[in-house]
Parts: structure tokens; C-alpha cells; sequence
């Protein structure tokens, strides 16, 4: 058991049969009444993203979740092979379960699968990944002055808003969490 009093970012706790993260969180002392913590969190199974406020002092079950490092094998039609690389188990995942984490997944990909007990949660991402473009407009010499974007068709199929200096078959650092262009590679 943990206090919310001790919550951090990215925590990990069990409540109301829930696996959560916390997201954020606040501490809050009013002038009148009692003192409590409002929180953010996301259900590690669903990915729903709850705001949820807690008494101060109040305590809650830490939930213990292991991190295997594994590797991003193939896709078998709606599921896809991920292998442990030091045991070399195979886990398969559905596309339903990973559908976010797709957009920046690559064959030999090396990525943490989240565990609870024997549950798989899904999959941790790099902060960052690099993708190669596969389609964009040709980039016009001297059209960085205005500092616009247009769109581009990454080699996972994600579709991310880039400089105009990009062409295609550049190599990019995409930020995972926002799925944003972040430089070439």
C-alpha cells in the first residue's frame, strides 16, 4: 500500500479493479476543508485517461509491473509476434490492444511489454523513433520563411505535419507521445 501523499508521475497503482498510471497530479490544501490530491490517470488496460480525486493520507495498492525488453518480430494477420530477447519466448498482441503503438512500430523493433502478474498490458514505445518518409509534396527551394508544414506519409503509415524542406526518403525522429516531427535523423 502507498499514499497518495508519495504519488509520483508514472506510478503505477491499483484502484477500484483498475490497473493505472498516474498521468499528473496536484496537491491541494484549501483554505476550508480537508486536504486532498486531484490526479490524472490512465487505465493501463483500456487507455482511458480519468481524473480522479483522493483524500490526503489515503491509501492505495501499488500494482507491480514488469518491463520485458522485447523485440517487434512480424504482423500474422490481426496479431503480432513480439519475442523476448533473453529468454526468446514469443508473445502475440492484437492489432485492437496496439493500435496506437502500430503507427511507430518496425520489424526488429526493440520495445518494453508491460506486464502485471501474467496479463499483458501492452507496449511501452521509445520516447522517440526514426522513420523514413515514404510520400510527401516536393520541397520548394527558399519556402522556409514562413516556418508552415505540410503533411508526410511515414514508412508505418503514420501521417505527421513536417517543414517544407522535407523530402521524401528522409529519415525523421518522431516523438512518440504526440506524434509529432521532431528532426531529421
Amino acid at each position: 500500500m502507498i499514499s497518495v501523499n508519495d504519488f509520483k508521475t508514472g506510478l503505477t497503482i491499483e484502484v477500484d479493479g483498475g490497473i493505472w498510471r498516474v498521468l499528473d497530479f496536484q496537491h491541494v490544501k484549501p483554505g476550508k476543508g480537508a486536504a486532498f490530491v486531484r490526479s490524472k490517470l490512465k487505465n493501463l488496460r483500456t487507455g482511458a485517461v480519468q481524473e480522479k480525486t483522493f483524500r490526503a493520507g489515503e491509501k492505495v495498492a501499488k500494482a507491480q509491473i514488469d518491463n520485458r525488453k522485447m523485440q517487434y518480430l512480424y504482423a500474422n494477420g490481426d496479431q503480432h509476434v513480439f519475442m523476448d530477447v533473453e529468454s526468446y519466448d514469443q508473445i502475440e498482441l492484437s492489432a485492437s490492444v496496439i493500435e496506437y503503438e502500430l503507427k511507430f512500430l518496425k520489424e526488429n523493433m526493440e520495445v518494453h511489454i508491460m506486464m502485471y502478474q501474467s496479463e499483458t498490458l501492452g507496449v511501452e514505445l521509445p520516447n522517440t523513433v526514426v522513420l523514413e518518409v515514404t510520400e510527401t509534396e516536393p520541397g520548394i527551394k527558399g519556402d522556409t520563411a514562413s516556418g508552415g508544414t505540410k503533411p508526410a506519409v511515414m514508412e508505418t503509415g503514420l501521417t505527421v505535419q513536417v517543414p517544407f524542406f522535407v523530402n521524401q526518403g528522409d529519415r525523421l525522429i518522431i516523438n512518440t507521445a504526440e506524434a509529432s516531427y521532431v528532426s531529421r535523423a
